[in-house]
């Protein structure tokens, strides 16, 4: 009788510890997936994908400013106020709706025709008229028309950049990448308040956490053609506005909206992203 107890015990803890595997396993199996991880470092995608900006129109959220909108949309920035008619210093305000591509418009034929003969009748008046201001002031068209452009930009927006300068120290841990969903920019690991300076003489034309998947973040415009960015910032040390030399401390690294303690530092040509390490000195 004890011998067919003690059988019967052993098969039942045998039984218990099968089903323990079997629920162990199981919960193994049905635990979720890993995140899918980008090199933009080590984001989501999900997260990263809403800071971009897609569709034809947008409406202005608070903090935002034209050049970050352009930024996120992957235009130029005189692109974008040349669409929406806004002149410099492109000034936005919440809840104002921005078109982020062109409108096509076809003209009928009519109003084709209408403005061809608009045109011809100015045409034969406009020429006395120019010709009379040519007698009284001494000038021609060609040099009132000059006079009318807008005045050239001041000396701190040069379109040549002379010098370009690293915008931390450390080991870069992410490279550029020309694919969909690749890196635009270089990752540069460090400690938590390193230094961040900008690469070279500009303005600072955003600076706040208005855009999601960068943290942090600073952009200077340091000519009509290129700009710059600096991502996961702990602390940003200037404003929007504020005039910066190449070199000089506009940051301190951290790691908002970010896995690392890191540097996102991007370089855009035009509104298109650019590899930074071409500008960089070696």
């Amino acid at each position: 009788m004890m011998k067919w107890m003690q059988s019967d015990f052993l098969s039942t803890n045998h039984l218990l510890v099968f089903l323990m595997i079997l629920a162990i396993g199981g919960c193994s199996n049905r635990s979720k997936p890993a995140p899918v991880v980008d090199v933009q470092g080590s984001l989501p995608l999900s997260q990263r994908i809403k800071s971009s900006v897609t569709g034809s129109e947008y409406i202005v959220k608070k903090g935002e400013t034209l050049y970050s909108i352009a930024w996120r949309a992957d235009v130029d920035i005189r692109t974008l106020a040349a669409i929406n008619d806004i002149k410099a210093p492109y000034n936005i305000y919440p809840q104002q709706k921005l078109f982020l591509t062109k409108k096509s418009s076809k003209p009928s034929r009519n109003n084709t025709k209408s403005k061809n003969t608009n045109y011809s009748k100015q045409k034969v008046v406009k020429k006395p008229i120019a010709q009379k201001k040519k007698q009284e002031y001494g000038g021609n068209v060609a040099g009132q028309k000059t006079s009318s452009k807008a005045p050239p930009q001041s000396k701190a927006f040069s379109q040549k950049i002379r010098h370009w300068k690293w915008p931390a120290k450390g080991k870069i841990i992410n490279k550029f990448s020309t694919a969909k969903q690749g890196n635009k920019g270089i990752d540069i690991a460090g400690r938590r308040g390193d230094s961040v300076r900008a690469t070279a003489d500009g303005k600072v034309v955003y600076a706040g956490d208005a855009l999601q998947g960068y943290g942090q973040l600073v952009i200077v415009k340091h000519n009509d053609d290129y700009l710059s960015a600096y991502a996961h910032n702990d602390r940003i040390l200037v404003k929007e506005q504020q005039l910066v030399k190449a070199g000089q401390l506009i940051a301190k690294m951290g790691d908002t909206d970010a896995e690392r303690i890191m540097l996102h530092f991007e370089v855009r040509f035009r509104g298109k992203s650019v590899n930074p390490m071409k500008y960089l000195p070696k």
